[in-house]
């Protein structure tokens, strides 16, 4: 018979003890509480108070209190904190309670722009937005490196009177670091630390610091000051100037290193809620969270908030693409931004055999580096080794040469760690993808060229005895055609959410942008070596939203008078569709013109976006009208909006928007569908507009009236656009898009020009 001595029961104690507590631990959570405000006893002197009360008189047969985070005072009315589902049970039961939804966790979308944008420091939309002077914009990000040159406030006047906001101290963080143009910092970590994340340095920083240098690079693209000879080792060297380079910068870290860079819904909504409290004018946030019903997203219920309180939210739309329906931030009060490209590229010169074929490719290798009359090898004939496939080619075969492979599906990692692997100098890839230039790809020689000359190189190959290559790096080139093209990883539309509203609402500069960076973070290595840099080419509608505030700051600058919703709406009638070769937009994807799903009403121009003419203004009822339209409960209206009283009696769907979209349901090809607007005039004359459509085969539209008139600014006309849609046939599969055209009100004996993308899609 076995018998317990008195160290094995102690030990069995500590086990049990240990088994207890995880048990405990794993039935805590964190958790975001929604709040009726209205229903508060009169005894507490504010909401904060209240809360507190409500967690402490909570009870567990455990013994554990529950744990508060933060307390929301702008974003929505309620609180987070670490709950265990005893004390769940019992806050259901408490008066005021509204919702409660665990706390989830988004990702980030992750000084040629300016003059691509057509941005002129003598004339256009920079003097007169008087380069975004004191316009306060606040950035949701990684935080920021507040030493970059990008964030000097040289010739920056006294902080706005009307600034509320801190510059909080934290790990090698001060409160001296900031100054006029860098005017607030602060960082939100409590959910994150709940799941167990310990922010440390090297790892990062608890503080506004910005470890891995993402908010650095979008808030020096918003609003940085110029920095003269910027470039990415020899790269884009320029001037590097912010969007908006007078307007003063606010950083709200909420995004930590935790491999995956996630943040806490609770983070990003308390940042959010700082954010509006501080008084900034705009936000950007180039993050998204999962898409769920407007009032369990984060962001939505953040930037609902700040739009009633008149402040412009741009968001990314996500790299989800090229597929439709991928659309994040999608909710119509936020004003959600794709990628393109610019008109700069950068290249390398390959040459083989001496001088019998030279080919410009891509490539951001970093260093000037001359390859010259290396040998050139290629697997033909073993289908593995033409793809560098991992662990296919032979270090016998490829040591010292440069290796020539076509893209594979796997992506260029893995393709160029085992060309290093094998030994092999360098590598020449024949791909037509834009993921090739992204510069962590490049720690090894690498060259992108297009599938046609890939072809010419492999038939140099094949006909040579001794292939040999030259190649010369650091080539940076300006006026690239076409440009701009719709990044293959920006999301696209319809949002699924609420696929009524044409999803993004314009296109902005995405693809290698060059930007402040966080001097410390390695991203780029070349062999073993980690290079760092202060300025960096990055992609993705992370890069996009900056861009897009920033001419929003412009546009607040010019016109402080202008609604969120008119800011928007400027923005897209004078949007463009056309290239720099006068051709439609293209789809990098699939190379052929692209659509409103993939670039809303265009790609932004900052100078028309100054004079529109006309705009579409939205007021905070008429979105609420659509919450009701969408047959949200008063519960879930209540959420997002913090209001007690309101009726669904004027539910609409058709929200005051200067895009239209005509859903069609997959089991036909026809449907109709009549619009109702409101035009406002915005210029101090009095004025007549004229309708004129373009309309493809299968789209009939008819507007009435067809000729609007103003009396003068900010009077308003009324019209109704009635939209027949008989396309003919069904659905092609993976393909959402039906047809689109363009309702266009021109100004008669005028200059403005109100243009609208008019869109039919299947619905998912």
């Amino acid at each position: 018979m076995e018998c317990f001595t008195p160290f094995r029961l102690l030990y069995l104690l500590l086990v049990l003890s240990i088994a207890t507590s995880a048990s405990m631990a794993e039935d805590l959570g964190t958790y975001i509480i929604h709040m009726d405000k209205s229903t508060m006893p009169l005894t507490f002197s504010s909401h904060h108070d209240w809360y507190l009360s409500m967690l402490s008189s909570m009870s567990s047969s455990d013994g554990v209190h529950p744990t508060h985070l933060y307390t929301y005072n702008h974003v929505f009315d309620g609180f987070s904190a670490v709950l265990s589902q005893e004390h769940l049970d019992q806050l259901e039961r408490m008066p005021g309670f509204l919702a409660i939804h665990a706390d989830t966790f988004g990702r980030l979308h992750t000084t040629r722009s300016p003059r691509f944008l057509g941005l002129d420091k003598n004339a256009g939309s920079w003097p007169e937005g008087k380069f975004g002077e004191d316009v306060i914009i606040g950035i949701i990000d990684t935080g920021i490196w507040p030493e970059s040159e990008s964030f000097k406030d040289k010739g920056m006047g006294p902080v706005p009177d009307r600034w509320r906001g801190a510059c909080e101290s934290g790990v090698e963080f001060n409160s001296s670091y900031c100054n006029r143009k860098l005017i607030g910092a602060r960082s939100f970590s409590k959910g994150l630390k709940q799941q167990g994340l310990i922010i440390s340095t090297p790892d990062d920083y608890d503080s506004p610091r910005d470890f891995f240098g993402h908010g650095t690079h979008t808030a020096s693209t918003a609003a940085g000051s110029p920095v003269r000879d910027a470039n990415y080792f020899g790269y884009a060297k320029g001037t590097a100037i912010g969007i908006a380079p007078k307007a003063r910068l606010a950083a709200y870290k909420v995004l930590f290193d935790n491999d995956t860079y996630t943040s806490a819904a609770s983070d990003t909504l308390a940042g959010m809620d700082q954010a509006i409290a501080d008084g900034v004018d705009l936000m950007s946030l180039s993050l998204g969270f999962e898409e769920t019903t407007f009032e369990q997203n984060p962001i939505a219920v953040g930037a609902f908030a700040a739009m009633e309180k008149g402040i412009f939210v741009s968001c990314s739309a996500g790299n989800s693409g090229p597929e439709a329906y991928t659309m994040r931030n999608g909710a119509p009060w936020i004003t959600t931004i794709g990628a393109g490209t610019i008109d700069r590229d950068y290249a390398a010169d390959v040459t083989f055999g001496g001088g019998i074929l030279t080919i410009r490719g891509r490539s951001v290798y970093p260093e000037n580096l001359l390859v010259s009359n290396v040998s050139l090898y290629f697997g033909r004939g073993n289908r593995s080794k033409e793809l560098c496939e991992d662990f296919a080619l032979d270090p016998k075969d490829v040591a010292g040469k440069i290796v020539f492979c076509y893209f594979n599906q796997s992506g260029g990692v893995s393709q160029m760690r085992e060309v290093d692997r094998a030994g092999a100098k360098g590598a020449i890839i024949s791909s037509d993808s834009e993921f090739f230039i992204f510069p962590s790809f490049f720690f090894i020689p690498l060259v992108v060229v297009t599938p046609e000359d890939g072809d010419l190189v492999k038939d140099y190959i094949i006909k040579s005895e001794n292939p040999a290559v030259d190649v010369k790096f650091l080539i940076t080139v300006l006026g690239s055609k076409p440009a701009p093209q719709v990044a293959w990883f920006s999301s696209r539309g319809p949002n699924n959410r609420a696929p009524m509203i044409l999803k993004p609402d314009v296109l902005a500069p995405g693809v290698n942008i060059l930007a402040a960076w966080a001097p410390k973070f390695a991203l780029t290595r070349v062999g073993d070596n980690g290079l760092l840099t202060d300025y960096i080419l990055l992609s993705g509608t992370s890069m996009s939203s900056p861009h897009a505030v920033g001419v929003a700051a412009l546009l607040k600058s010019a016109h402080p008078d202008w609604s969120p919703a008119a800011i928007r709406s400027a923005l897209m009638t004078t949007a463009y569709v056309l290239d720099n070769t006068i051709g439609s937009i293209i789809d990098m994807d699939t190379g052929v013109a692209a659509t409103p799903l993939d670039f809303g009403a265009g790609h932004i121009n900052p100078n028309m976006a100054m004079d529109p003419g006309l705009i579409y203004d939205i007021e905070v009822q008429d979105y609420i009208n659509f919450l009701c339209g969408l047959n949200y409960t008063s519960k879930q209206i209540k959420i997002i909006s913090r209001r007690s009283k309101f009726t669904c009696d004027q539910a609409n769907l058709d929200l005051n928007y200067p895009s239209f979209i005509v859903l069609i349901n997959n089991n036909t090809n026809t449907t109709s569908y009549t619009f109702k607007r409101v035009l406002t005039n915005v210029v101090n004359s009095p004025s007549v507009y004229r309708a004129s459509v373009k309309q493809p085969s299968g789209m009939k539209v008819n507007v009435q009236p067809s000729v609007v008139s103003f009396a003068g600014k900010y009077s308003k006309a009324e019209f109704n656009m009635t939209v027949e849609i008989n396309l003919g046939y069904a659905r092609p599969q993976s393909e959402y898009i039906g047809n689109f055209g363009y309702l266009t009100w021109w100004e008669v004996n005028g200059t403005h020009v109100v243009k609208s993308p008019i869109v039919s899609a299947f619905a998912l």
